[in-house]
Parts: C-alpha cells; structure tokens; sequence
C-alpha cells in the first residue's frame, strides 16, 4: 500500500508539487549488557531487525525482510522479485518515531535479556550505517505526563531536553542527517492503549470542562525557547573576560586534615643511645648498655613527610596553601589535660617551611567529614554537638591554636561546613538544629576570643567556610520552582550566613516556613531562639565570607511530611543529564559561581570573600581535561564577579592537593604523589594572575628574582657555604696582597733614606 501511493506521487504529482514522501516507523533502542560480548551483541541486532528492520530493510535496503526474520519466521510471507524492486527505495526521507509508545509496555518487545535504553543519539546512528545515511525527519518525539498533571509537566521538558540534545549530538559529532524534529503532541488527547490515563500534548486540556480551553504547558514555553535559540545557546553571564585579578589576590590550594599517619619524626637525631647492627644474626639493632651520645636540638627537618608535602606546594607555584588541623590528635581529651605537642610542632614546622617558599597557610581548626567526625573521644562520647559544653571545649582549643601557631598564620577558618553536618546529626530535625546552633555558638567564641586577645598583634583574620552551593530553579516557567530555589538558599547558606553576618538570627524565611509547616501538622520542626547574649556573640563574628562551592543545583517544589532537616524545605533535586558532570555526577555550571557570588553581595553586603574550595572529580590520571575545563571556566566566572560585579573577592583555592584512594578523584596529585596535567594549567592561571591580554598590571618581576634568588639560597646550603667560603678566600687574599704591598713601600721608602744619607 506506501509503495503504491509512493509511485503514484512519484510520477503524477512530485513533477510539480515538488514535495517528499515517507513513512513513518517507531522503533525502541536496546543496549548489549555487555559491550564486548559478542552474543549481546547479536542479540540486540536481531531485537532491532525484528522492530525496525521489519518495514525499514524492505524501504531502505533490499527491497525484503531481515534475513534472521525470515529464518526465524516460516510464516512470514516472501516477496516476489517484482514486489522486491517496487518496494525498494519507496521513500525520500527516513521518518522516524522514538517515545514511550516505543517502550510501553516492555513485555511486548523483543530485549533478548538486553537492556533498553532511551537514547536516541545511538539509535540513530544505528539507521545511518544500517541503510547507508539516508536523510532523517524525527517525526514523532516526546514523553508524558500523569492524567493528574496539569501544566506542570517538568518531567518532559527534561526528557524533550535530552532528546533533542541527543539528535544534535547525533548531528555535530557523527554526521547523522537529521533535517527535521517534531514533537509528540500538540494537545493531551486519547493515547491508545492507555486511554486518557497519560498526557502528552504541549497544551493542557481539562477533557470535563464545557469549553475545552488550550493551556500551554511548562514544555510548549520550553520547546519555544528551543525553536528561537535553534538549539542550546550556552549559558554564560557574559562573554569571556580578559583581566586580571588585584596583585595582593591569593591563589590556593586546599587540603583536607593533614592525617596522623604523616606525622612520622625521624629518630637520628633525638636518641642517645648507641646500637649495635647485627648484620650476621638475627639483622636487628642491639642497643649498647651505659653508652650515651650526644644529640642536637629538634628541627622541622626531623619530620620526614614535610618536605614532601613541600615539593608539591612548589610545583603548584600557590601563594597560600590551606590545610585542616586534626582536634582530636592535638587535644585527645578535649581539653588542655594533656596536649599532644609533638603534632602541634609538626603544624608549626608546615607552616613556617612553608613560609620559606613564600607560601602562607589558611589553617582550618575543623574539619569534619562524613567518614570522620574529628572530636576528641570524650566529647563524641557526651552527645558531640548536641552537648553545649563542646562549644567551650572548641573555645579553648582555638585558643591554644591562636597561642601556638597565631604568629605564622593571617588567615584561619574555625569550623569547615558546618552547614553539612546536618548528614550526620540527622535522628531529627530538632537534632539538626541544635547540633548547628551550637556550632554557630563554638565558631562565635573562637571568634571572639581572637578578636580580645590576639588580634591586636597577631592581625590576623578569623570566619568559617560555608558549602555554597547555587540553586536553579528546575522549571524556570514556574514560580514554585523559583521560591524551592531561593529556598534552598536560605536553608543552605542563610541558615549560618544571617546570623553572622546580618541579622544574628536565623533568617526569617527560614522560621516562617517551619511555623507554616508545623501549623499545618506536617511537622514537628522547631528552630532554637537565641537568646540577647547569644545574638551579640553571633552577630559580626567573621573577618570575611568563605565558601565552598562546587556545583549548581537543579530543585523543583515536592511538599514532604515528616520531622527531618530534608524534609522542611520540600525541595527535591533534578539531575539534567544533558548537562556536563563529573563521574560523582557533579553538574558543571560555570555561571552558577557567579550567581552565588553576586547573591552573598546583595545578602551580606560588600564584604571580602575567599573562595576556599572548588573543584570536580575527574577519574583520569594521565589527561584531567574535565578539571582543566572546570578551572578555566569556574576562575573566568570568579573574575566576571570580581571585575564587572565588583564583589570583593580576595582569593581563590583549587579542591584540592592530593586525592585518596578509593574515593572521587578531585586531587592534583595521585594518592603517590604523581601529578597530573591539570597542575601545569593552574600554573598558567597563577602566573597570569587571570585571562590577560598582552600585558599586565601587576610588575612582580623583580620581586620574584629576588625570591627566586632566596629559594635557591635556601634549596641549595652547600653551595651557599662554598660561595661563602670562595668569598672568605677572595677577601683574605686582598687582605694578604695589600700588606704585602704596604710592606714593599716601606721598604723602598727606607732604601731610600738610607741611600740619602749615605750621600
């Protein structure tokens, strides 16, 4: 019947009309389980020649069915060799359609126990080397929505969204001639087998209403933007920027906490004892009974694992290095009943070795992770934070910390996000809160305590490191979407940020949104009250705002019952898998930086702000290329809010040094210490202090002479005591030759008189 209408358009209407004709075939995708196993392979072949093969080899091919078809199929009937050369080649175009008519219900499809998969990129590569790159129309193309969604049908625009993406893909990169897309359907309409149980129009209809009004859905707004762009315009703020950044401006590395395990002292110089080696016997050390040596003074040189540590922080060419103190190893008690001075010492001496390669450290008091805690044992085993007395056990152990190591260090940063650790106190709601509120309390008397006693000569500044994460709005055509973003924000961020730096208080949309919840019995949550002293402590206590920030969060409105941190804010998150992410699933959004970094400005007001961890899991060793994107575009953003935003930010510090095992591979070096390529990259950003053009504001050239000239001094003693021995040398010589001159002249002067004399 299509060859039929095909010729006869063909010879009696397309010599004027001009036009094309086809035929339309749906067809599912299906995956082998494995990509090397030939058999799956196979398999997936024949489940593609039993559903698409079946119209599409007689069209496009040879003019007759799938031989396995046939082999498979007695019944199937067979083409006479007339029929075969009629059908063949009866369509100017394929027309093809993909969606969940294509894979509903799975039962009826012939997966062969492959897996199947929505992706249209692979599927039409598929028909472009199965029937030699005919030219492609996507002539059916969408998902659906539940009868009981209306308008809000977010789920389809990020399924459109990959779809689309996946043919432009197909186009760019594997040369698939696609020239048209339609999407599946105009209106919500009778679906099949599936009644009016799913929707898939682009306009809603209320089917019991009298007028059966058109109402355009999240995705007719969505699919219109795509029609105007033509595709996907990259999402940038502004184009990129060539500029630098100020010449004080800090470029870091972080670290997380320096671990007990690096703390190995080298013996050689601190035991007095003699040994004997046996070498012939059992190869042990004997020590020699009554025999003492004399020994020299410790030194930083003692601890075997700084100047590694070292060697690194020199190849990443940084000017500040931040690393995390370890609480429970300084303090084992909690308090100062016993201090364990020896990790103290190793601290001090990675600081001041530091400083000898020009590199100041950003140290961090607090550390906790999901893994590690980091309390002292007796305080994890009274409650943690939610006992109040580990507020003023943190007050005296920020206290020795300022005392020891304050006079090498200008930048601390008490607690690391502490707005994450909601991941572990998560019994309750109440538990979170609490477990927060006095980790505000704890920072605060730090705080306080270096600002009475230790600032006046220390001059160095204090805050507290806050995970800042942006937040978008999933469906951007609904307001709910954009009040759960700015949400999120406020639980987020504000949830520590106003209390010190606005308003001493939780922020007021915050307490407003967990009254309206308990009201309404969804909730049992209650924000702890602070009390007048409370708020005089909290309030102004941090020098600057320090974030981490790392990604873009897509959130979408989903009311949730319950008495939990993640419930109260009734947001969920969406993943669009058309956005580039790391192999932890880290959305890559540059301008999402930005957006954050302007946010704190307008909130907090024009206060300094350190960037103090950003970075993305890239799994390659050899060619870390996710990590070089990530670096050019995230710093290209910071410098668009420091030089066109005007946001006062002050450093930058890439997450992070080194990586561990079996864990995501943010680090620039392995977990041996091997670097990767992404180093040499963070250089040039270094150097450059920025994107320049061909010149630059900052003239350090002499500066860095001169300290290149100290470096080598430093790096290199022998050959610093021989030049100062060739000197000594030289002089004495000079000295030698000038009295022996002097004595000459008096000689030839007595000569002289004495020949007068004579005379």
């Amino acid at each position: 019947a299509h060859a039929k209408v095909w010729h006869s358009y063909k010879n009696h209407f397309q010599p004027h009309q001009k036009g094309m004709m086809s035929i339309v075939l749906g067809s599912h995708w299906i995956e082998p389980n494995k990509s090397d196993d030939a058999l799956d392979i196979s398999k997936c072949q024949r489940s593609m020649e039993r559903v698409l093969g079946w119209f599409a080899k007689p069209i496009y091919g040879d003019g007759d069915y799938p031989e396995e078809l046939k082999n498979e199929f007695s019944f199937l009937p067979r083409f006479t060799e007339d029929e075969k050369n009629y059908i063949k080649g009866t369509a100017d175009f394929f027309a093809f359609s993909f969606g969940p008519n294509n894979f509903k219900p799975p039962s009826t499809l012939p997966k062969m126990g492959q897996n199947l998969s929505l992706n249209l990129r692979e599927v039409l590569n598929w028909i472009k080397l199965e029937y030699n790159s005919p030219r492609i129309l996507i002539a059916e193309n969408g998902w659906f929505t539940d009868s009981h969604v209306k308008t809000d049908d977010t789920t389809a625009i990020y399924m459109m969204k990959n779809f689309i993406n996946k043919v432009l893909q197909a186009i760019k990169y594997d040369n698939v001639d696609v020239f048209g897309y339609t999407a599946w359907s105009l209106l919500d309409g009778f679906e099949w087998q599936h009644a009016d149980n799913i929707r898939r129009g682009l306009f809603y209809i209320d089917f019991k209403s009298e007028k059966k009004e058109r109402i355009p859905k999240s995705s007719a707004l969505y699919y219109k933007q795509i029609i105007q762009e033509n595709g996907f315009f990259p999402v940038e703020s502004t184009p990129s920027l060539q500029a630098q950044f100020s010449c004080d401006f800090s470029w870091g590395v972080t670290e997380s906490v320096l671990k007990a395990e690096s703390m190995a002292s080298s013996p050689q110089f601190c035991d007095s004892s003699l040994y004997l080696w046996n070498i012939t016997g059992d190869g042990l050390l004997h020590k020699v009974k009554g025999v003492k040596l004399k020994t020299r003074r410790a030194q930083c040189t003692d601890f075997v694992t700084i100047k590694k540590q070292l060697d690194l922080l020199e190849k990443m060419k940084v000017t500040h290095y931040r690393f995390a103190l370890d609480w429970s190893l300084i303090l084992p008690n909690g308090d100062q009943s016993v201090v364990n001075r020896q990790v103290l010492r190793y601290y001090r001496c990675v600081i001041s070795e530091a400083l000898k390669l020009n590199i100041q450290s950003m140290v961090t008091l607090y550390y906790p992770t999901h893994a590690y805690l980091g309390l002292p044992g007796p305080l994890l085993q009274a409650g943690g934070w939610l006992n109040q007395s580990t507020a003023q056990a943190f007050q005296g152990y920020a206290d020795l910390c300022f005392r020891e190591l304050g006079d090498l260090v200008k930048l601390w940063v008490t607690i690391n996000e502490p707005n994450r650790l909601s991941d572990i106190y998560n019994r309750s709601s109440n538990d979170t809160y609490w477990a927060a509120h006095n980790l505000l309390i704890a920072h605060a008397m730090a705080w306080r305590t270096y600002d009475k006693h230790y600032r006046s000569f220390q001059h160095g500044k204090v805050s507290l490191s806050l995970h800042s994460d942006w937040a978008e709005p999933a469906n951007p055509y609904l307001e709910s979407h954009s009040e759960a973003a700015n949400r999120f924000l406020q639980f987020e961020i504000g949830w520590f940020a106003d209390p010190i730096f606005k308003t001493g208080d939780y922020p007021a949309a915050m307490r407003e949104y967990i009254s309206y919840k308990t009201r309404k019995g969804l909730s049992h949550s209650s924000l702890p009250s602070f009390t007048s002293e409370e708020r005089q402590l909290v309030k102004g206590a941090a020098d600057f705002y320090a974030l981490n920030h790392f990604t873009t969060r897509f959130v979408i409105q989903e009311p949730q019952n319950g008495s939990q941190y993640e419930f109260d804010h009734d947001i969920q998150f969406l993943q669009d898998i058309t956005c580039l992410s790391s192999p932890s699933r880290l959305a890559v959004v540059p301008w999402g930086m930005r957006k954050v970094l302007g946010w704190i400005k307008k909130n907090y007001g024009d206060i300094d702000i350190y960037i103090t961890a950003n970075g993305i899991d890239d799994q390659s060793l050899d060619n870390d290329e996710l990590r070089n994107y990530y670096l050019g575009k995230y710093i290209q953003e910071v410098l668009k809010a420091y030089y066109i935003d005007k946001v006062k930010i002050k450093g930058y510090y890439a997450f992070k040094l080194t990586e561990e095992k079996s864990k995501p591979r943010f680090g620039f070096f392995t977990s041996d210490s091997k670097g990767k390529p992404s180093i040499k990259f963070y250089n040039s950003l270094i150097s450059n202090n920025g994107f320049p053009a061909n010149y630059s504001v900052c003239n350090s050239s002499h500066h860095k002479k001169q300290c290149s000239f100290c470096l080598f001094i430093s790096q290199k003693p022998f050959i610093f005591f021989a030049c100062c021995l060739l000197s000594t040398l030289i002089l004495l010589l000079t000295i030698i030759v000038f009295h022996k001159r002097k004595k000459r002249k008096r000689f030839k002067a007595k000569s002289i008189q004495c020949l007068c004399v004579s005379l």
